[in-house]
């Protein structure tokens, strides 16, 4: 026998009920991001690898270890991009839509790490990102977290999540406190972490961030970052949280939150759950006033956030949890012989264009209509329209209401959106 196939380790298949929701997360955050006027782009999987190494940092975890990286037909190093951030720029930087000008945009789709599969967090991830462009005050910063803010509210989770805050300051703060963080480190190197020891010489800020407790310990003495701030960065950064909380969104100060990649100056931040266990941040972001110039480009300030989908759904599942569960069909249209068949699929058709949230079925493969009705059901439909002969020659067809009622009626094809929309069991439009 054929050994049946699993799918990649690290990838998973995201199943119709799953998928539901998750449609129903992306269309809710497409709306908010449209609400405040920010424009859809769209940029390929693959990059030149030189793109994530200059952008996101040679000595970040993503590039020397999470990255799937290979030599195209011409020898090119090509890579399935890890985050969205460095293409969106490469993007608007190679059409000419940055230098003097503002933009807000958003994207959506999979990204791509090789790092240890658990529930949350997969080899391949969906995010949708948001970037804004030419605008370097506090505001924007202010408006991306509004953003966020507004997209728990509207899924219902927002008393599930908790915003991380901290400013990193400018290249030359970083670079300033980088050093002393490695000073008062390096005497302690024997009682670090395998990984903090190995990032103390290629990245200790992400030591600021480990995960052991040991570690965290010898951090309680450790310089702060907050001390190496310059006066215009604790300008942008007071401003910021003045603007959050005249706009009534709480937030946390953390001082070890540095974030994981290279090009983050000034403002950090992390959406952050106890929900979800381990898996804590559900979105990050912030700015990066130099990443632009760093890829070639003027130099342009920057900021912006990548929300996991994954993670997001997940959440949004917690709160659907004691609500009826969404039905993937509404209208489930029987057919009593193939001479109907026509007929009743030009009728489904004139249905979705008259109600275009309805999800209506048509079935197929023929059967009784006993056999049919049972399916109907169980399909999860509120109603089962029925097409025989003498309904299709009479411009008529029988309804059956699944859920409440039974009730069986005839009724005229003009009249049929109307009765599907004002009866037991309709949608909301």
């Amino acid at each position: 026998m054929v050994q049946a196939l699993q799918a990649v380790r690290g990838m998973r298949d995201v199943l119709p009920e799953e998928a539901r929701r998750w449609r129903q997360v992306e269309i809710t955050l497409e709306q908010i991001l449209l609400s405040f006027a920010y424009e859809e782009i769209q940029v390929p999987l693959l990059e030149f690898t030189e793109l994530f190494s200059r952008g996101v940092g040679e000595a970040t975890d993503i590039v020397e270890k999470e990255m799937y990286t290979l030599a195209d037909r011409d020898g090119e190093s090509i890579t399935l991009r890890p985050e969205g951030t460095a293409g969106c720029v490469r993007a608007l930087q190679q059409h000419g839509l940055l230098f003097n000008q503002t933009q807000r945009v958003f994207y959506r789709g999979p990204m791509f790490r090789y790092e240890r599969p658990q529930k949350g967090r997969y080899r391949q991830f969906y995010q949708i990102g948001a970037e804004v462009f030419g605008l370097p005050g506090p505001e924007s910063d202010a408006e991306l977290l509004q953003l966020c803010h507004q997209f728990w509210r509207a899924l219902g989770i927002d008393s599930l999540t908790e915003l991380e805050l901290n400013s990193m300051g400018s290249a030359s703060c970083r670079s300033a406190y980088r050093a002393a963080l490695v000073d008062y480190l390096t005497p302690l190197r024997a009682q670090l972490d395998e990984d903090s020891q190995r990032r103390l010489a290629s990245n200790p800020l992400r030591i600021l961030d480990s995960k052991s407790a040991a570690t965290q310990d010898l951090l309680s003495q450790a310089p702060q970052l907050s001390d190496y701030l310059d006066d215009e960065s604790r300008r942008h950064f007071d401003e910021l949280c003045s603007l959050l909380t005249d706009i009534g969104i709480g937030f946390k100060l953390n001082e070890r939150l540095v974030r994981g990649l290279d090009y983050y100056t000034n403002t950090v931040f992390e959406w952050t759950t106890t929900a979800l266990g381990s898996q804590g941040p559900i979105c990050g972001g912030g700015r990066y006033d130099g990443l632009v110039e760093l890829l070639g480009g003027k130099p342009t300030a920057g900021a912006g956030f990548g929300l996991g989908l994954d993670r997001v759904a997940l959440l949004y599942e917690q709160v659907l949890a004691e609500e009826p569960a969404d039905r993937p069909v509404d209208v489930y249209c029987c057919v009593m012989s193939s001479a109907q068949q026509a007929f009743t699929m030009q009728l489904a058709q004139r249905l979705r264009d008259e109600l275009p949230a309805y999800r209506i079925r048509v079935h197929a493969g023929g059967g009784k209509l006993k056999n049919q009705l049972r399916r109907a059901d169980t399909s999860g439909a509120v109603w089962a329209l029925i097409i025989g002969e003498e309904e299709a020659a009479a411009g008529t067809v029988s309804v059956k209401n699944l859920r409440q009622t039974g009730e069986q009626r005839t009724v005229a094809v003009a009249e049929l959106a109307r009765l599907l929309t004002t009866g037991p069991g309709e949608r909301q439009q």
